[in-house]
């Protein structure tokens, strides 16, 4: 008799620390030949009803969904030779389901007819929006292509998913190889104490069993809160220089080279285009999008740019200026930035990354993170659950609502594990909210999410002390867990995050990133890890001004990777030269012009193996929604709790409930009364005075 393959015997959650590489492609084969068989039946019957046909359709997607999802959550944070190998050999058995399914004729044919049948008007708004865009979708995956052109879709389909799996896999493994080991002191010169601790234990996991923060040797790695750390730190120029190079041409050469993935990337992904009907992938990104074209993006992007402009380029001289003070002769140079913004930083807010850590301790940020989802939008986060996870730092944790009862859960794992993990930070779902898929003896499937963060680890006998910037992170990727968890609708295609327009999935997570500038929950989170003082109201006051600091050449950065996006996305691949876009691009735009060798794109998962490609914009796009939903607080009065809490429920039962049951424009309008502001992002980044109204 054959063991039960736990990738897919489970129910409620799964067996994390028993799924092996092995169990892989039998539990999908078996998923897929299941949902397939359902399929072929469904297509026989070609149901009229929404009952016959959405009911089956949503339970035979769902089975192939959670198996993979939890394959590929484990292809992120438990990364090997074997599970590489894995999920690259069944990626394909998942993408030919995919569009097996999206071209299905007999089911898009029933779709249309229940569109166009008299019953559709009296159908609730989740339905009607679940049998919209499941047409848009099929239209989108080839269903009316001729047998030709769907053979080719299919093939094209397949490559874009392996050449995705394979940039991944090459940033993970480039940023793996590289490490600086210093073993003298005047190399360390500059890193504060708590860098030096992360530096030592660097070099521990590389096998230097007696590094310590006071001796070395210190290893210095590509991994976000190494390079950071150092690159903000570090007096010594020249080793700047050296990890700044090695960053910027991260998976650019040799083995790990992705630049011959981004050109076949951006040629396959015009043909699929055309064979869609469209002039260009953009066309195909912006059927999924709330931006109607692309000369509005652009419009957003460009207004952004000129508010951005005069203050980057004040933040550049500066700079320039407070490096002559402190000695360095030679123009500021890329490698410099970080390092002297951290000065300059110091400097106007006295504020230095060694002293806010201690004061943004892990399980204290988390309690008042807890305490003020409590507080908005009345419901209760519970640890202690006995799930099994991936990994000995993972917690899982319940959601109950103001009655105590169970409405969702989610399992955060928050440390960097560069060996196996791979960097930034997500958040992504075990299953979503359903009625049709819920377990025997449930009335609904009720959500579960990852929180997934890439912060420094506890170290020595001290918790996790984070950035400000990783608290914001945490917060930011527990939005989007809130808009998974919280959602009231049942029709899982439209339930939680699951198609809601790409460029307004950020809208809560970026709602909640504005509540770290918020002083009275500030002054709740930061206090001492130690002693458990609050931190003092002068730095409190500095790091809420920090918010507009470099705001100008922050908002460039991003107007610049976004332009860079849609221009890759829209020019023709055959005569396109990624890397002179690129270069172009930021150029025009940076008043601090890259390196000729820099290739920034070559890392660039995002667009080329993340949901970002020709919607990057999506950043600044959501940021308006965000700034001008926060704006709903702060007229309300966010000092008043009353008033608060009823502003929270009412984001709450709009915003974060009905998710993709309805075009995000009108949840906006629900929540805000009226269409977003572009201004309300431009004030909130210090880039308009607060005065100006035009």
């Amino acid at each position: 008799m054959h063991e039960p393959n736990p990738l897919r015997s489970w129910e409620l959650c799964p067996d994390f620390p028993s799924i092996t590489a092995d169990h892989v492609m039998p539990a999908m084969q078996h998923v897929i030949a299941t949902s397939s068989a359902e399929l072929e039946a469904l297509e026989q019957a070609a149901p009229r009803t929404w009952h016959g046909l959405l009911v089956p359709l949503e339970r035979l997607t769902d089975r192939v969904a959670r198996v993979w999802g939890v394959a590929t959550h484990l292809h992120n944070v438990k990364n090997s030779d074997a599970m590489r190998q894995a999920y690259a050999q069944t990626q394909p058995l998942v993408v030919e389901f995919h569009n097996r399914l999206g071209q299905s004729r007999p089911v898009y044919d029933a779709l249309l007819a229940l569109r166009e049948s008299p019953d559709f008007l009296s159908f609730s708004q989740a339905l009607q929006r679940t049998i919209s865009l499941l047409v848009r979708d099929a239209a989108l995956q080839g269903v009316g292509l001729s047998p030709e052109n769907r053979e080719r879709f299919n093939a094209i389909s397949q490559e874009l998913a392996e050449l995705s799996t394979r940039f991944t896999n090459n940033v993970l493994d480039a940023t793996q190889t590289y490490a600086l080991t210093l073993t003298q002191k005047d190399e360390v010169a500059g890193l504060p104490e708590d860098s030096l601790r992360l530096a030592a234990s660097m070099a521990r996991a590389r096998g230097q069993e007696n590094a310590t923060a006071e001796n070395g040797p210190w290893c210095v790695t590509l991994d976000l809160p190494s390079f950071l750390s150092f690159m903000q730190h570090a007096s010594r120029r020249d080793l700047r220089e050296n990890v700044y190079r090695a960053y910027i041409t991260r998976a650019a050469s040799g083995d790990t080279d992705n630049l011959p993935h981004i050109r076949r990337i951006l040629k396959l992904r015009r043909e699929l285009a055309k064979l869609l009907g469209f002039e260009n992938f953009a066309g195909v990104s912006l059927e999924r999008k709330m931006a109607p074209n692309v000369d509005s993006i652009k419009t957003l992007l460009r207004t952004i740019q000129d508010a951005a402009t005069d203050q980057a380029l004040n933040d550049l001289i500066e700079l320039g200026e407070l490096a002559r003070a402190g000695g360095q002769s030679d123009d500021i140079q890329p490698w410099d930035v970080m390092y002297w913004a951290e000065r300059v930083k110091e400097q106007r807010f006295g504020l230095r990354d060694e002293l806010i850590r201690p004061y943004f301790p892990l399980p204290a940020i988390l309690k008042g993170l807890f305490d003020l989802i409590e507080n908005l939008f009345a419901v209760r986060i519970e640890a202690g659950a006995e799930v099994p996870t991936w990994h000995a730092d993972v917690t899982y944790y319940r959601v109950k609502n103001s009655e105590g009862l169970e409405i969702a859960g989610f399992y955060l794992d928050p440390y960097a594990r560069p060996e196996e993990k791979r960097g930034g930070a997500w958040m992504d779902e075990l299953y979503g909210r359903s009625t049709v898929c819920a377990p025997r003896g449930h009335a609904v499937r009720l959500p579960i999410a990852y929180v997934n963060c890439n912060q420094r680890p506890a170290l020595d006998d001290a918790p996790s002390l984070m950035s400000f910037q990783e608290v914001t992170t945490l917060f930011h990727e527990f939005g989007h867990a809130l808009q998974h968890m919280l959602t009231t609708v049942d029709h899982g295609f439209v339930a939680g995050i699951s198609n809601i327009e790409w460029d307004a999935v950020e809208l809560p997570s970026q709602f909640m990133e504005n509540w770290c500038y918020h002083l009275q929950t500030l002054t709740g989170l930061a206090r001492h890890y130690r002693t458990g003082e609050p931190m003092a109201a002068e730095p409190l006051d500095q790091i809420l001004e920090t918010r507009t600091f470099r705001a100008g050449s922050n908002a460039l950065r991003q107007v610049c990777f976004a332009l860079t996006d849609l221009a890759l996305h829209t020019a023709d691949p055959d005569t396109l030269d990624p890397t002179d876009t690129a270069q172009r691009i930021a150029r025009e735009i940076l008043p601090l012009p890259p390196l000729p060798e820099d290739r920034f794109l070559c890392s660039f998962s995002h667009i080329f193996a993340g949901g970002y490609a020709a919607g990057y914009y999506s950043y600044k796009w959501a940021e308006v929604l965000s700034a001008d939903a926060f704006g709903a607080f702060v007229d309300a009065g966010l000092e008043d709790p009353a008033r608060r809490q009823d502003m929270g429920l009412c984001f709450r039962n709009t915003v974060l409930a009905l998710g993709g049951s309805r075009h995000p424009m009108d949840i906006f309008r629900l929540f805000r009364g009226r269409e977003p502001d572009p201004r309300a992002l431009l004030r909130q980044e210090g880039l308009l005075p607060a005065n100006k109204d035009n």
